[in-house]
């Protein structure tokens, strides 16, 4: 997992509520257990006019010229419910996306993305609605610096929070095998203490 401090990146307005995880990535492109090739089906069923993912839908967000190369994702609330399933956040790091930017978040998915290092960021829905609002006028770029949790570009600054823990991760690239394994001492040490029975 990569460490995550500052990212300036061009932002892709996604005007929905309520996305469920099967929506982000349908349930007929679960079959792989490695972490790749989901991203070319992220938002399969909104991308794509036809079921095999030949044909562009030009009135969908992603397949819009102006969006293309966005890593930063704006979005409506309780982003990312439905089931719980990983591929999910997979998805949308594999299509580059490294931030998420909306009022709530589905609990699981939250964690989720945080575990591989994509910072969902929570704001309030007048903050969201100003910056789509400025995206409906243009191109909109911005910066989100983890450390001063801020997002920020010449024009608007909106101040965000994470866990302390969860900010450490990021920051530290680290997901939960990594920081359990940094407890590696400690955990030999106590094992080391018990009865073999046990």
């Amino acid at each position: 997992m990569e460490k995550f401090t500052e990212h300036t990146g061009l932002v892709a307005p996604l005007d929905a509520a309520n996305v469920d995880t099967d929506q982000i990535i349908p349930k007929q492109f679960l079959q792989k257990t490695e972490r790749i090739g989901f991203g070319q089906h992220l938002f399969h069923d909104w991308r794509y006019l036809d079921n095999e993912g030949l044909q562009n839908n030009p009135d969908f967000v992603l397949n819009k010229p102006q969006y293309q190369g966005a890593s930063i994702l704006l979005t409506r609330e309780n982003f990312g419910c439905g089931s719980s399933r990983e591929h999910a956040p997979w998805a949308i790091q594999e299509f580059g996306f490294k931030a998420i930017i909306a009022p709530s978040y589905a609990d699981i998915f939250y964690a989720n993305c945080i575990n591989i290092g994509i910072v969902p960021i929570k704001l309030s829905e007048a903050h969201i609605n100003a910056l789509f609002d400025i995206a409906s006028k243009g191109e909109l770029k911005l910066t989100v610096d983890l450390v001063n949790n801020k997002v920020f570009n010449d024009d608007v600054e909106f101040s965000f929070s994470l866990d302390s823990f969860h900010q450490y991760c990021l920051e530290q690239g680290i997901d939960s095998v990594g920081w359990t394994l940094k407890k590696l001492e400690k955990i030999e040490s106590f094992e080391a203490q018990m009865p073999a029975w046990q």
